[in-house]
């Protein structure tokens, strides 16, 4: 007979470790916050770059190696996101970067994916989890490694078919769900500090109905460009 616990997935062990771990660190706060007065919830730290984030939605992010052919903010759902389109150097590739950055401390991720869904009317196929990695510099000299898990499919209209990247962009991972968000954000504001986020659509267009697998090379250079950027920039 299988165990119930042979059941769970790895990850959400991990998961589950992780929220035990988070409550741990709640109760150990909300015991002094009960007796003076000053919950931690009640003014979590400020953005302290909040500035640039909100500069995103205006201008757009200046990519490396991608040219911005036209860019404005647009109203998507109930949250005004940056629309660009951007052309590869040197090549004739196009695809289209949408942008959602954090617009105040106390804004958090929620249902971006849902909102774009209804924006783009499409019929959603061949979709799965995705992992890429980015090298950035570390203080100690040595590379650090940068995994971002994102949601990869493909998206078709009447006009047009997309490859389509998405995730939430944070200075020191990605990844497609808020949860993971909200666990680093929490911890973060123990030490006063925060996890700064941008939900990421990039969308590249694709033979009418094609196998979305045959650009996933494009796709994922592209999406580590653009993770790499938010790091450097902005996060």
């Amino acid at each position: 007979m299988i165990s119930p616990f042979q059941l769970i997935k790895r990850q959400h062990w991990y998961q589950l470790a992780v929220l035990i771990l988070l409550l741990i660190l709640l109760l150990v706060g909300a015991v002094p916050g009960y007796f003076t007065g000053k919950w931690q919830w009640k003014q979590p730290p400020p953005v302290t770059n909040l500035k640039q984030l909100r500069q995103i939605r205006k201008v757009g992010l200046t990519l490396p190696g991608w040219q911005t052919i036209e860019q404005s903010p647009q109203l998507i759902g109930e949250h005004k996101w940056s629309w660009q389109r951007i052309k590869k150097e040197g090549t004739s590739t196009e695809a289209i970067l949408i942008l959602l950055p954090q617009n105040g401390p106390k804004d958090k991720p929620q249902i971006e994916w849902t909102e774009v869904d209804s924006w783009g009317n499409w019929d959603v196929a061949q979709d799965s989890l995705r992992e890429f990695t980015v090298k950035m510099p570390s203080k100690e000299g040595a590379n650090a490694t940068i995994r971002v898990m994102a949601n990869f499919f493909r998206a078709a209209t009447k006009q047009q078919t997309f490859a389509v990247l998405q995730w939430y962009a944070m200075p020191n991972s990605g990844n497609i769900t808020p949860f993971n968000w909200f666990i680093a954000d929490q911890l973060a504001q123990w030490q006063r500090q925060r996890i700064y986020w941008v939900a990421v659509t990039i969308l590249l267009p694709i033979e009418p109905l094609g196998q979305v697998e045959t650009s996933w090379n494009q796709v994922q250079s592209l999406g580590e460009t653009v993770q790499k950027t938010l790091i450097t920039e902005v996060l």
